[in-house]
């Protein structure tokens, strides 16, 4: 076979053949296919789509370039993803909640990607931890621990991997079946007995309406569904952050605030549901407000924190309380406070525009290259409906030096608009979807 001539094929809106997609994802395995010819497969597909046969095929064929893990374990294997958002760091409060419910999680998560964060870099600003671990070290951490956070091996979906960081650098990142191929195909690969997708809607999404979050979510669904794994899909909400903070180091913290019962509010509502949804579809929960009481349960009562701690640990991270290496975390230089330049309330925050200051800063990638400054980002942003005076802090940035500080300090006003009127506040949880 040709690459070119299933590009053509795609260009031309015709629907590749189940050989030729299993063909391409082997050529991007073993770079037969070359990195011109994946971002213009990547174009042809974000332009004009997949059939859902063909979305599913190209999904396996992704899987199936690598590995594909078995579990000897005591109990169900459970996994979940989100979409992708701004201040979301929810997998590093569900991982160690559900290991604590009986459940073992090997997450499988991704590097950031356009305006939103990535697991693994949010991680990675623990000094010492690593994300990149052999299926061995992860079989062992699970076993051990319960739980672990990881990079995907070169044997994990090796099609995807290179076809992940060719999107982020394309344009072609909001492919709904490019975004399918490239979470189920990692998701999948680590056999999950059961699987819960949490695909964000709104600002901070890369979904901004109920029907686009609604047309993945089913594609998400019903994909999983055909390989043969449960699946449920929540619709929540990313008008706003989760946490009032978005930079690893800095969302590392409130994850530790959340964990130590210092934070509440929308990470803990959205664990708690993703949470319970896995707990019930694994069979650990006889419905789904009885699991969520387990999550709930595990995180209040500081089991969920122990747990983390313990897998920090295992991945080479600090060996000490929580609270003691939280406080080791990197630090910007500059840190400016942004004042309200008029009274009212927050009505409304761009998301997208706040991760993308973000990766201005040095806290994401513009090129798959890119060195990430854990330290940067920005802390104590205020939350939707909250009133302000002139002159209140909304936020504080975090900065490399003076003159990036400035020009996030601009592009932070544009991003958070003001209103006389307190606004009506969007439902955390959109829809379920099963």
């Amino acid at each position: 076979m040709d690459a070119r001539a299933v590009i053509a094929r795609l260009r031309q809106k015709h629907t590749p053949s189940t050989e030729e997609l299993r063909w391409f994802a082997e050529g991007l395995a073993s770079c037969a296919v070359s990195d011109a010819q994946a971002g213009a497969f990547a174009m042809a597909i974000c332009l004009n789509g997949l059939p859902a046969a063909a979305r599913s095929d190209l999904t396996l064929a992704m899987r199936d370039s690598g590995d594909v893990l078995t579990w000897d374990l005591p109990g169900p294997v459970v996994d979940k993803h989100s979409t992708g958002g701004v201040g979301d760091c929810v997998s590093l409060l569900l991982a160690p909640a559900l290991a604590e419910c009986g459940a073992y999680v090997p997450m499988i998560s991704g590097r950031g990607l356009g305006h939103t964060g990535g697991t693994l870099d949010k991680l990675e600003a623990i000094p010492g931890l690593s994300t990149e671990v052999t299926q061995d070290r992860l079989a062992g951490i699970v076993a051990e621990v319960g739980c672990a956070i990881v990079g995907a091996t070169a044997r994990i979906a090796p099609a995807d991997k290179r076809l992940y960081a060719v999107r982020d650098v394309t344009a072609t990142v909001e492919s709904l079946d490019l975004i399918t191929a490239s979470i189920l195909s990692k998701k999948l690969a680590a056999s999950p007995e059961a699987l819960v997708l949490d695909v964000k809607i709104g600002s901070g999404a890369f979904m901004k309406t109920v029907e686009e979050a609604r047309a993945l979510a089913t594609s998400l669904v019903e994909t999983a569904k055909a390989a043969g794994c449960p699946t449920q899909a929540l619709i929540t909400d990313m008008n706003q952050p989760l946490v009032p903070a978005l930079g690893n180091a800095l969302e590392v913290a409130e994850v530790v605030r959340a964990l130590t019962g210092q934070l509440s509010g929308q990470i803990i509502e959205i664990t708690v549901a993703l949470g319970g949804a896995l707990l019930q579809q694994a069979g650990l929960a006889p419905n789904q407000e009885a699991g969520e009481t387990q999550i709930a349960a595990a995180i209040a009562e500081g089991r969920a924190a122990e747990r983390f701690a313990r897998m920090i640990a295992a991945q080479g991270g600090p060996s000490t309380e929580l609270e003691t290496w939280a406080r080791a975390l990197p630090q910007a230089p500059v840190c400016a406070e942004v004042t309200a330049e008029d009274a009212g309330y927050v009505a409304a925050i761009d998301g997208e525009a706040l991760g993308l200051l973000v990766v201005r800063l040095g806290g994401g990638r513009m090129v798959e290259s890119d060195r990430i400054d854990p330290a940067v980002g920005i802390s104590d942003l205020l939350h939707l409906g909250a009133k302000v005076a002139r002159g209140d802090v909304i936020a504080r940035v975090h900065a490399a030096h003076a003159e990036a500080a400035q020009d996030a300090i601009s592009a932070l006003r544009a991003a958070v608009r003001l209103a006389p009127a307190a606004p009506d506040l969007p439902p955390l949880l959109h829809e379920r979807i099963s």
